[in-house]
Formats: structure tokens, C-alpha cells, sequence
């Protein structure tokens, strides 16, 4: 496989760990002063156990610290395998007593997203930094509310847009930002599986279920990311299912959306749980970029006129380049790499592309 010097010689780039987030904001709060941040997951479900944890025992920056759960026999397994102690170990009732733990810097929300506005303000308002998973909320407001409870006590609130961490991603985020290929004239994005699932989250429209959300925000990313622009409006979309005993009362299974950047250049979008899907194209004046995948846990890779993005990597790399990144931030009082402001765009899309599915017409962002 190519190596990651390989790579960045061929693409002529800069890209790689640590580097500048593609958009900027404001910078965290004051740096929290020690070598490394003891993490608190909220949530044990797949994410938590298969990708989280395993990465925590990799991180330089962060360890695993303490859990939140619901479900006593996991308590009691998680505490055996990682050694956490019973002082670290809360349920939902006795969560907001973390505040007075020393061993717990962050609280990570790993919930289904119409928790995610509870536990961010309740870990906000026990002085702890905050890590949400994406995506961020179920409504815009409901994500200004987290960035305002955060602020309002003092603590940083980052996003869990574990692809703005790992090079592949910034390599052609990049090619674009320079302008090397031109100006981008279209862009073309799918991100989806095949979910066997009947009664997850992800089926409920209550806790913030549907395509959009899960899978779509990959997509608005992709389109964001690959033409280095915002949209300014939904220009068209479209929602529906193939299987409607499962995903009922609208919720959508797959997602087709056409998004208006400016300059007229659209990129189309697609998210589906009925297939397996993950590419960007991207078209520019002077060549093209190619990802397959664009958005996988690992193997993301592709090319472009300039030459090869493949810097490989194993999962679970791109949590531990995230969560790494983050807790580096929090130390020194930086900027997050991606903050609550960059999830509450995606979620303002989100809202842009059901408005539009639903009314037929072009919906401005």
C-alpha cells in the first residue's frame, strides 16, 4: 500500500493528522491543564463498544476514563474488561453527580439524537467538555441550545465528524481549497447501507430516526467538503421508502437532494439504509477528484487529476485521530476542529431537505 509520505509527495499536499479544520470558529474555552483527558462514554451501544472504546485504548491525548449506562450487566462487563472503577460508573438517574469527579475532563454523548440536547446540557452544566456524536440533534434549535449551554458554561463542545479528522479527507478537501483543479462545476455524493435492522433508533421517528440523519449528513458533508462552499439552497429532494413496514409515517429510507452552491453550481446528494453506497465526484475546470469510499470507518480512498489520495489506515484510526485531535485542543485552549456551529449547518440542510421533499419546492438555507 502507499505510505502516508508516498501520498503527500504524489498529491503535492500538506495534508495529514493534526492539521487546520476545514472551516474555523470560534476558540474553546480556557485550556484544561494535564497530560492527558480522562473520557466518559455515554451510551454503550455498537459505536461506544465496537469503535470507542477500542480506539480510547489507542489515543495518546484521552483515555477512557468512566461510562454512563442504563444497562447493569454492561456496567459490571465494561468495568471488568477496561478496569474502570466504581467511582466512574453512573447510570442516567445519578449522571449530573460527575461533576464532582476529577477523573472525568469529557463527557462523550453517544446516544440516540433526540437524547443528544439533554445530556449535552446536563454535562455542560457539570463543568465538563463535550463530545457529541453526529449528528448533532433533531432540529437546529435544539443545537443552538447545546452550543449556548456549552458557552454559557465555559466548556467546549466538539462534533464527532470523525472523516474532517483523517487525511484522505483532507487531501482533497484541500486540492479543492487551493484552487489547483479550478473552481468546482459539479458534484455528485452517496453515502448509505443496506440496514437489516426493524427496531433500532435509526427506525423511530421520535429519537431522531430516518436516513437523513444517520447516513445523509455524510452526504451534505461530502458536498460541503468537496466544493469547499455552503449551499444556499435545496434546490429539489425527495424521500421515500422501498420498505414501508419498517420505516412508517414518512420516515425516509432513502434521500435524493439537490443542492444549490453558489456561482449555480449543484451537487447532488444521495443517502439510502436499502443499499450500499459511498463515492464523491467531483468536477472541477481543470480536472476531477474521485472517492470510493469517501466516508468508511476505513479505506478511504480515491484519486484526482494531481495524482492518488490513499493514505491507509486501519479502523479505528479515524476515532483515535479524532478524539486525539479534540482532547489536544481542550488542553491548549484552541478552536475545536469541528465545533456545535458545524453540526448545527448540517442539521440546518437537514431541515432545508424535508422542508423541500415535503412542499416540492426550492427551500433557501
Amino acid at each position: 500500500m502507499t505510505s502516508r509520505r508516498d501520498s503527500l509527495k504524489t498529491l503535492g499536499l500538506a495534508a495529514g493528522l493534526g492539521l487546520a479544520s476545514p472551516f474555523t470558529f470560534l476558540a474553546t474555552a480556557q485550556a484544561v491543564k494535564k497530560e492527558r483527558l480522562g473520557v466518559a462514554l455515554v451510551g454503550l451501544g455498537y459505536y461506544s463498544t465496537d469503535l470507542l472504546a477500542p480506539a480510547l485504548q489507542l489515543t495518546k491525548n484521552c483515555y477512557l476514563a468512566g461510562i454512563v449506562t442504563g444497562t447493569p450487566s454492561k456496567a459490571e462487563s465494561w468495568k471488568a474488561k477496561y478496569n474502570i472503577p466504581e467511582k466512574n460508573i453512573y447510570n442516567y438517574e445519578n449522571f449530573d453527580s460527575i461533576k464532582d469527579n476529577p477523573d472525568i475532563d469529557v463527557v462523550y454523548v453517544v446516544l440516540p439524537p433526540s437524547m443528544h440536547r439533554e445530556y449535552v446540557e446536563r454535562a455542560a452544566a457539570a463543568k465538563k467538555q463535550v463530545w457529541c456524536e453526529k449528528p448533532m440533534a433533531v432540529t437546529a434549535t435544539d443545537c443552538q441550545a447545546m452550543i449556548d449551554a456549552c458557552k454559557k458554561n465555559g466548556v467546549s463542545l466538539a462534533i464527532g465528524y470523525r472523516c474532517q479528522h483523517e487525511p484522505n479527507t483532507q487531501a482533497y478537501h484541500e486540492i479543492v481549497k487551493s484552487g489547483k483543479l479550478g473552481k468546482v462545476t459539479s458534484l455528485d455524493c452517496a453515502a448509505g447501507y443496506r440496514e437489516g435492522r426493524t427496531d433500532h433508533w435509526k427506525q423511530k421517528k421520535e429519537m431522531g430516526g430516518g436516513v437523513i440523519y444517520d447516513m445523509g449528513v455524510y452526504s451534505i458533508q461530502g458536498a460541503r467538503l468537496g466544493s469547499a462552499m455552503e449551499p444556499v439552497a435545496v434546490k429539489s429532494a425527495k424521500v421515500w421508502t422501498e420498505r414501508p413496514e419498517i420505516y412508517k409515517d414518512g420516515l425516509g429510507e432513502i434521500v435524493e437532494a439537490e443542492l444549490e452552491f453558489p456561482g449555480g453550481v449543484v451537487g447532488k446528494i444521495k443517502t439510502s439504509f436499502a443499499e450500499n453506497v459511498n463515492f464523491l465526484n467531483i468536477v472541477c475546470e481543470k480536472g476531477t477528484i474521485e472517492m470510493a469510499p469517501f466516508s468508511a470507518y476505513a479505506g478511504n480512498k480515491g484519486k484526482s487529476t494531481l495524482g492518488e489520495i490513499n493514505f491507509p489506515f486501519q479502523q479505528p484510526m479515524e476515532q483515535v485521530y479524532q478524539m486525539d485531535n479534540d482532547a489536544m485542543s481542550i488542553m491548549k485552549g484552541e478552536a475545536m476542529m469541528v465545533p456545535g456551529e458545524e453540526g448545527k449547518r448540517d442539521i440546518r440542510i437537514v431541515e432545508a431537505i424535508l422542508e423541500s421533499a415535503a412542499t416540492g419546492k426550492r427551500v433557501s438555507i
